[in-house]
């Protein structure tokens, strides 16, 4: 890849790690249009370590406070219990599933595009309910209910779901404002990115060349520095329009792959 190359991918991972817009599924169709591809299809997944570090960093004052807070105060010992119970699924299903997923789901486009549209569908559908919320906090979502949002973000083996959309679809049907469901799926993002990370790593390390680790290396910083941006403003935005411009750009996105296919094959 080149360097420009790199950067745009990079750009397109920071700016969509965090909204439900589906990181995964924009870069397999930007690779798609430009005709690049990455050994093992890692780059996709291992540049995802700058939006971690992006939101460990704005949320690091958090995360200190919930350290502290850890031995003596119940409700954190409960939080980072529910985070941790909602990682399991994901944790259990991205190990088993792992090769089909990279070799079968990462090399289908029809599918990147199909589920980017039904995805913006439902999250339209989801944003007009009239639910009414249960949790107004983050730190407050049970255990039963964290589990079940994190069955939800297994949805996003599937690429062109959205990690972040299916969790916080399954938050707020559960009980959770719509600022509260995208906090928590920020949280859960942790060990999920930072597992999908490392075991990705693991797997396809023997077949990464120089050159792949340094264009891993500049995507990272872009997407690391896109990643700050989004995280600092998405919680503001969320609670003031909602998810429906998400939706929209889900549809048109996924709409317009969808013809590319059918014209250009």
């Amino acid at each position: 890849m080149s360097t420009w190359q790199v950067i745009l991918l990079g750009l397109l991972e920071g700016l969509t790690e965090f909204i439900p817009v589906s990181s995964t599924g924009h870069l397999l169709l930007a690779e798609r249009m430009l005709g690049i591809t990455s050994p093992g299809r890692t780059f996709e997944v291992l540049i995802q370590l700058g939006a971690i570090l992006a939101i460990l960093s704005v949320y690091s004052g958090k995360l200190v406070r919930l350290l502290i807070d850890l031995p003596s105060d119940a409700r954190t010992r409960r939080f980072v219990l529910a985070v941790l119970v909602a990682f399991l699924p994901a944790a259990v299903i991205g190990a088993l599933g792992h090769k089909y997923i990279k070799e079968i789901l990462f090399e289908s486009p029809a599918v990147v595009c199909t589920s980017l549209v039904v995805g913006g569908i439902v999250l339209l559908i989801v944003d007009r309910l009239r639910l009414e919320p249960r949790y107004h906090d983050a730190m407050d979502v049970s255990l039963p209910v964290a589990l079940v949002i994190g069955f939800a973000q297994c949805l996003a083996m599937i690429p062109g779901v959205s990690r972040s959309g299916s969790s916080i679809v399954g938050a707020l049907l559960l009980g959770a404002d719509k600022r509260s469901a995208t906090e928590f799926s920020f949280f859960l993002a942790m060990p999920t990115m930072v597992g999908a990370f490392t075991y990705d790593l693991y797997k396809n390390y023997a077949i990464l060349a120089p050159e792949d680790v340094k264009s891993i290396a500049l995507g990272f910083v872009v997407s690391f520095l896109a990643g700050v941006l989004v995280v600092r403003y998405l919680l503001d935005f969320v609670s003031r329009h909602g998810f429906a411009p998400f939706a929209w750009w889900r549809i048109i996105v996924g709409g317009m792959g969808l013809g590319a296919l059918l014209v250009l094959g």
